[in-house]
């Protein structure tokens, strides 16, 4: 697995140590990047949910963005991604934070521009992490919440202001993207 653009293209990533995490797919990474664009307007702050490897969010901060927060709640595979964060050269652009994604909605300080979420697939609660999030206080107008999840589930059109704006497939995967209220970067 590796990095796949930005400035840090080509760095290799550890994979995962906990039975369960499924690192993104590069093929799913670069359409989400693609789909997004250039990270490099000043400030952008991403947020990993779910980061296992930190995948997503080390190919924000090589794309550009100026900070990234990782969220995994597995004590060995968060201890996996600050290796990884730190072999990029990201440490000083980055927070690890092992904790569930619920809670970190909950405590973890904004504005984001990003959120960036590839949870397994088996997760019964995904609604109620994007509910929460739309209902938090860390998005701020115009940011864009993507969330990759199995084909299998189907994510609601809107959460409060969090609306869905497009979805892609990825053989079993589908990627969905929303955008909160007006504007963006």
């Amino acid at each position: 697995m590796r990095v796949i653009g930005g400035i840090a293209r080509g760095a290799r990533l550890r994979g995962p140590v906990v039975s369960g995490v499924r690192p993104t797919s590069e093929l799913v990474r670069s359409g989400i990047f693609n789909a997004l664009g250039p990270l490099d307007s000043p400030g952008v702050r991403a947020l990993d949910l779910y980061a296992g490897t930190g995948a997503l969010g080390i190919e924000a901060l090589s794309r550009g963005a100026a900070w990234a927060d990782f969220v995994e709640r597995h004590p060995r595979q968060c201890a996996l991604l600050r290796r990884n964060v730190a072999s990029t050269g990201f440490a000083e652009q980055a927070g690890v934070h092992c904790m569930s994604a619920a809670r970190a909605v909950g405590v973890l300080e904004g504005p984001y521009q990003l959120v960036l979420m590839d949870p397994p697939y088996k997760l019964a609660s995904l609604d109620e992490v994007v509910e929460g999030l739309a209902r938090s206080t860390l998005l701020e107008t115009g940011a864009r919440v993507v969330v990759g999840h199995s084909k299998r589930t189907s994510l609601q059109g809107a959460y409060q202001d969090l609306t869905r704006t497009r979805s892609y497939p990825y053989g079993d995967s589908a990627v969905d993207f929303f955008e909160k209220g007006d504007g963006g970067w």
